[in-house]
């Protein structure tokens, strides 16, 4: 069974238990400042897991894709080593919000792992919590399983918990045995042993308390199920491999790799470390820059030139000096396409991305190998005999060289280096990292906002239709407590029941205007949504009070948000003018529409020239000129980019998305607003175009009366 097979028929099983199929989520998190990537298929349900999100369905099921190279889950050093780590990778789940629990997650799990993958159930074992006497009973009386193959471990192996404090619970481990041959020498190896007999495949987590910060955990009145199964080590089992890297999901990569270098997998084990790093961190690249991440020296963007530097070293190692990379995206999409469509749209900019960066590492290697040789000089000419951590880790930082190849050049020359005093700077480095990222293109979300719109129905918005709303007030905050009422002066924060009022989202700014009554009068800078649900209008009080449970009017700045419209349906204008102009190559990489200009990112990889810019200015006028009629509409997901409507890199979707249409020159899916013909937007201008990182350019442009007075 290939492994596409495997993960459709986990998807169509837990299908037809009327689970709701969830499209897996981008690799960059959506409104989570705590993490840089999702490193787990039930990171896109944290806040409906919390309670701070609802959704319409009680069950889901996904493949969800993950990456684990940071944080408690940096698998990124022992990938290659071992026979079933890896960065990226897909985690099979199904959900339950306060529907099922233990019994039927447990029997859902068994009956998927042997009549639906037929595994035999003379080698399955199963591992619960200490005291978890209701899922070991499920098991043995349930189930039938055999105590003996029943066992209990403790909070290291079998509780499970989202954080410090939040939702916990005891969890269930399946695991497989596959036999005397895989047996350590241990004469007690069992299933808490890490050789490779006893391989753990699914966590089934059994959400049941809310744990304090004094560590008292109580019940949750509505307890739930997260499980989690890696599809490359189910498939790996299921295929019969020695290792994930063998199977159909991996291995392909691995043979291209392989013809282009003298060397053959499984033959040296110090060559097949080479070959499994390259293969793992080709997929890795490939799924990141499909999610908008490019090669960049912080943030997202450093860990993906990591990757891509490791693999190219790993390269190296196997006597390819070329770039290689670029070509082996070709192979993984070809393997995840039909899982994944998107990465057919990005094939030509996920190949273009890596390219440039292997070509830049190029460049790297040749200065690094200089400054190297004068550190070396240096350090010989003052009687040294190792180069400082200081001078090694400034190489490894800040001009990207490799730590081994560094080491093996300066051994080579008689010295050593001093690898303490690198394992510090490493360390500072990292501390330093984390305090940066920590709410890094995302403000750290304080427990007010769930607080306060805990039992509050949804804000619902009705800005698409009108600028002004007669609304209740629902909820104020105040110096990030909630406050019953405000008066003249205050600086607040306000929920309201319904609201004209664009939340910031989408690139788009959000709206700025008045909130009043007949004894009361607010003005608003600026809207957020806090976990996409509520929005919150950030105000200053001018005349009067207001209380929680008020009636006032909304109303919103109308000659700004026209600015914004003209804006916001220019950006698509020129999205699909560029492609005209460049290629069909050419992606939106990110933008920002203000009332005063535009900013748009998009993926190519050489600087247009001035006849180029020339052209794509006067496409977009012209279609301005045709006055195309722009057209919204709600589609499900799946019909939407059936139609050919472009999705946009980093953004996330509901099942539900908004199309914008502008006659048949452009199809995208967007929440933002626009004018109501392409004629409103005037005139546009581009200001100036330029590079920001690899592969992505950037334009800024003006329209309408921005650009009259430009």
């Amino acid at each position: 069974m290939s492994g596409s097979q495997v993960r459709r028929k986990f998807i169509d099983y837990f299908a037809s238990k009327d689970h709701t199929v969830i499209r897996s989520s981008s690799l960059v998190p959506s409104a989570d400042p705590t993490l840089l990537f999702v490193n787990a298929g039930m990171v896109p349900f944290k806040d409906v897991f919390t309670g701070a999100e609802k959704r319409p369905y009680k069950r889901a099921t996904s493949s969800q894709k993950c990456l684990r190279v940071s944080g408690k889950h940096n698998d990124l050093e022992m990938v290659g080593r071992t026979a079933r780590h890896h960065t990226f990778f897909e985690m099979l789940g199904n959900f339950s919000f306060g529907d099922y629990f233990k019994e039927r997650a447990i029997e859902y799990a068994w009956e998927f792992m042997t009549q639906v993958v037929n595994l035999p159930e003379e080698k399955l074992y199963a591992t619960v919590y200490t005291d978890d006497d209701e899922a070991a009973t499920i098991w043995e009386k349930n189930i039938g399983l055999p105590p003996a193959r029943v066992q209990r471990f403790g909070d290291k192996d079998n509780f499970w918990s989202m954080g410090e404090t939040g939702p916990c619970g005891p969890c269930s481990e399946i695991h497989i045995d596959r036999g005397e041959r895989y047996k350590c020498g241990n004469p007690d190896c069992g299933i808490d042993c890490e050789c490779d007999r006893f391989i753990e495949l699914w966590n089934l987590v059994f959400m049941q308390y809310d744990r304090d910060a004094k560590g008292k955990k109580t019940q949750l009145p509505n307890p739930s199920i997260d499980t989690g199964m890696g599809l490359e080590r189910l498939v790996a089992v299921m295929q019969g491999k020695e290792t994930n890297f063998e199977t159909d999901l991996i291995l392909p990569v691995i043979r291209h790799m392989e013809r282009l270098t003298d060397s053959e997998y499984l033959k040296d084990p110090a060559t097949d470390v080479s070959f499994r790093v390259i293969g793992d961190h080709a997929r890795a690249a490939t799924f990141l820059i499909a999610d908008g991440v490019h090669p960049s020296n912080e943030g997202r963007g450093y860990v993906l030139r990591r990757v891509l530097r490791r693999a190219l070293r790993h390269g190296r190692m196997l006597g390819v000096e070329e770039p290689f990379a670029h070509r082996l995206t070709d192979t993984v999409i070809e393997i995840m396409k039909d899982a994944y469509p998107e990465l057919k749209d990005y094939a030509n900019v996920i190949r273009g991305v890596t390219l440039a960066e292997e070509e830049s590492f190029s460049v790297t290697l040749a200065y690094g190998m200089n400054l190297l040789a004068e550190t070396i000089d240096s350090a010989k000419a003052k009687g040294a005999s190792s180069i400082s951590g200081e001078d090694a880790f400034k190489l490894y930082d800040t001009y990207g060289f490799p730590m081994d190849l560094a080491t093996e050049i300066v051994e080579d020359a008689g010295m050593t280096i001093d690898m303490a005093g690198f394992n510090e700077q490493m360390t500072a480095q990292k501390e330093k990292a984390r305090k940066s990222w920590k709410g890094a293109g995302s403000d750290t979300i304080s427990p007010v906002y769930a607080e306060a719109a805990k039992d509050v129905p949804d804000t619902v918005f009705t800005g698409y239709e009108s600028p002004v709303s007669q609304t209740k007030v629902l909820a104020i905050i105040k110096n990030d407590e909630i406050v019953k009422s405000a008066t003249e002066g205050d600086e607040v924060e306000i929920l309201l029941e319904k609201t004209p009022f664009y939340a910031e989202s989408g690139g788009q700014v959000s709206d700025r205007g008045v909130l009043s009554n007949e004894s009361f009068r607010a003005v608003v800078s600026h809207v957020s949504k806090h976990k996409g649900n509520h929005w919150f209008h950030k105000a200053k009080i001018e005349i009067g009070s207001v209380e929680t449970g008020d009636h006032v009017v909304a109303k919103i700045d109308e000659d700004r948000r026209q600015d914004i419209r003209r804006n916001h349906s220019a950006t698509h204008l020129l999205h699909a003018a560029l492609r005209q102009a460049l290629g069909g190559h050419v992606k939106q990489a990110g933008s920002l529409v203000e009332d005063g200009r535009l900013r748009f990112d998009y993926t190519h990889f050489t600087a247009p020239g001035k006849s180029e810019i020339t052209r794509i200015e006067r496409i977009t006028n012209e279609k301005i000129m045709e006055n195309l009629k722009v057209v919204t509409e709600e589609k499900d997901i799946e019909e939407a980019t059936k139609d050919g409507a472009m999705a946009l890199f980093g953004e996330k979707y509901g099942d539900r998305v908004r199309v914008v249409t502008m006659g048949d020159f452009s199809v995208e899916l967007c929440g933002g607003t626009h004018a109501n013909s392409s004629g409103d937007i005037g005139l546009f201008k581009i200001i100036s175009e330029g590079g920001v990182a690899a592969g992505v350019r950037r334009i800024e442009a003006v329209t309408g009366r921005g650009a009259l007075d430009f």
